[in-house]
């Protein structure tokens, strides 16, 4: 071989289908591009969770129901916080729709808060995942009183 020739990477087989002469194959695409990744929903859930719960103003997330149920669990010894609890998602190859329910701290504007929520969502889902978020639909179900003592289980916190 001169130095003007260069080497074509060869293997057996086919590639996209196309074969060359002697059962050989030119690859004609880098390796990070062969094969495909899918994300479950359960992947984008606690991503999402996450990233809305790193938001100051944020107090809680999910409907009423969910928050007693997840309380009751949080407090199971050995039991994980549920990431996921206020969130729903729809996924899809390329693409993925998030919907959030949130408890936000009394006299933090709403608006502020659910348009930080949904930047920090959509740029966490995006970078962790490769994901496109074309939505992010936040619902306020609470906004936590200052003076609300009680946790969601009815018993009362210790100052």
């Amino acid at each position: 071989m001169t130095a003007t020739q260069e080497k074509t990477p060869v293997r057996q087989g086919h590639v996209n289908g196309a074969a060359t002469g002697a059962g050989r194959t030119e690859v004609s695409e880098p390796p990070g591009t062969r094969g495909s990744t899918s994300v479950a929903d359960t992947v984008v859930v606690k991503i999402a969770g996450r990233a809305a719960r790193e938001i100051p103003g944020v107090h809680d997330m999910g409907g009423g129901l969910s928050r007693t149920l997840g309380a009751v669990r949080d407090r199971v010894p050995g039991g994980r916080p549920n990431m996921g609890r206020g969130v729903k998602v729809e996924v899809g190859e390329r693409q993925a729709a998030i919907d959030v329910e949130l408890v936000v701290e009394y006299g933090v504007p709403i608006p502020d808060v659910a348009r930080d929520v949904r930047e920090n969502v959509i740029g966490a889902v995006e970078r962790i995942t490769g994901l496109e978020v074309v939505e992010v639909n936040i619902a306020v179900t609470d906004v936590h009183l200052p003076g609300d003592d009680e946790d969601e289980t009815g018993e009362a916190r210790v100052a």
